[in-house]
């Protein structure tokens, strides 16, 4: 695509490179526009209006002309440039600048009266040439600004897409990526945390944004961190995900650390999680490959909340599940020796099921939730307990909040779950 161009903008050099004493090669600037359009949809209308523009700039720039009345045309079909001076026909002049008189217009043409405007033509001595160096940048211009529009579009219909490239540049803040036709740019957000970047290797990321840049160019802003490159990766790695057989109906991720992945199947026939680990895990484990040994839970997702929520806790049994609908609020009950891994080291666990469920989640041990329940029973036969002492104030733990760590305690292999249904706490 580069070669080509750089080709076809050679051309146009060689084709506009002939003066004539009145200007530009005009059969040879005309077959340079056709051939121009043919190859890159440019209309030759819009490059003769620019090139027009452009000779008035350079006119008066090379001949210290400050006057506005200057008018270049170039024919459409001929490609013949003319300068003109247009002049207003007056009875007496007073600037010669900008006014003709009556007598000497009338000489031009009798036809003219008082109020017209004649356009007297001008062609100095050596303005083919300036004309030809300037339709020249032009016609170069508009063919760059043209592949960069046309890169603009094809990426932006790639949004969300998956990518290849070869790291060409890195440093502490920026990956640079070579994208073929572009460079794309990996920002700091954008990497996995737990992964090294080296030039010359070979890289797959998510097309995140597509962005005009200074001067025109455009920015190709890739990730491999975010959400949507996971969700592509189960499409490239499991069929039914990519035939529409299964759904991915959330996503929840701590990027190179852990995630959780909620499938769904309306075919009661397909096993939606054993699909995706596949056999022997062969299917995610390639995933897992590809996110340098990211944890994966793949989860069944359900239409009741607190069957969702429980499988969401995973691996961590959950005995019960009180869901306040209005709030989006669940009370989680685990056995005592669940909880550390119910809620995860420094909470990942659990801040990752609360966004995979879009639920605030509140969890507790048996005893904790039933130490609570003496208190509040203590409470009810004790009415001269202070109203605003806090009940809880030992046992709560708090509703899951983002952290930055680990769960060691998970399998590295995503399994088929069991459905969770809600349980009276014995």
């Amino acid at each position: 695509m580069v070669k080509k161009r750089k080709g076809l903008i050679g051309k146009m050099k060689k084709k506009v490179k002939k003066v004539e004493n009145r200007g530009i090669d005009s059969a040879e600037l005309i077959l340079a526009l056709e051939e121009l359009e043919k190859e890159k949809g440019i209309k030759k209308d819009y490059v003769l209006e620019s090139i027009e523009t452009a000779l008035v700039t350079a006119y008066k720039r090379n001949f210290d002309v400050n006057s506005e009345n200057v008018k270049v045309t170039m024919n459409p079909e001929t490609g013949e440039t003319h300068v003109y001076e247009e002049l207003d026909v007056v009875e007496e002049v007073e600037d010669p600048a900008t006014q003709i008189s009556l007598e000497d217009a009338k000489k031009i043409d009798v036809k003219y009266k008082a109020g017209d405007v004649v356009e007297k033509e001008l062609m100095p001595k050596n303005f083919g040439r300036i004309a030809a160096q300037t339709a020249k940048q032009v016609i170069v211009q508009r063919i760059r600004e043209a592949s960069r529009d046309v890169i603009f579009n094809e990426f932006t219909e790639k949004k969300g897409e998956i990518i290849s490239g070869i790291v060409q540049k890195v440093d502490k803040s920026i990956v640079v990526i070579d994208l073929g036709k572009i460079e794309g740019i990996m920002p700091l957000k954008e990497q996995i945390p737990t992964e090294n970047y080296y030039v010359n290797q070979k890289l797959r990321a998510c097309v995140a944004d597509v962005e005009k840049g200074p001067k025109g160019s455009t920015q190709i802003i890739v990730s491999r961190a975010n959400n949507e490159f996971l969700r592509k990766l189960f499409e490239l790695e499991i069929p039914e995900i990519y035939e529409g057989l299964i759904e991915i109906k959330s996503v929840s991720r701590d990027p190179g650390k852990r995630c959780k992945v909620a499938v769904y199947s309306q075919n009661e026939n397909i096993d939606p999680v054993g699909s995706c680990v596949g056999q022997k895990g062969i299917r995610i484990q390639n995933i897992i490959n590809e996110l340098c040994g990211e944890k994966i839970d793949v989860i069944e997702w359900n239409e009741d909340p607190s069957i969702f929520i429980a499988e969401a806790l995973l691996p961590a049994k959950v005995m019960a599940v009180d869901i306040k609908e209005e709030e989006k609020f669940a009370q989680v009950i685990v056995p005592d020796d669940q909880l550390s891994l119910a809620i995860g080291k420094s909470g990942q666990n659990a801040r990752l099921a609360a966004k995979l469920t879009n639920w605030k989640i509140d969890i507790k041990s048996k005893s904790q939730f039933q130490e609570m329940l003496e208190q509040l029973q203590e409470k009810e036969e004790n009415p001269e307990v202070e109203e605003n002492e806090e009940v809880n104030e030992v046992v709560e733990e708090p509703v899951a909040e983002p952290v930055e760590e680990v769960v060691q305690e998970e399998k590295p292999k995503a399994k088929r779950t069991r459905k969770t249904t809600k349980k009276e706490v014995e």
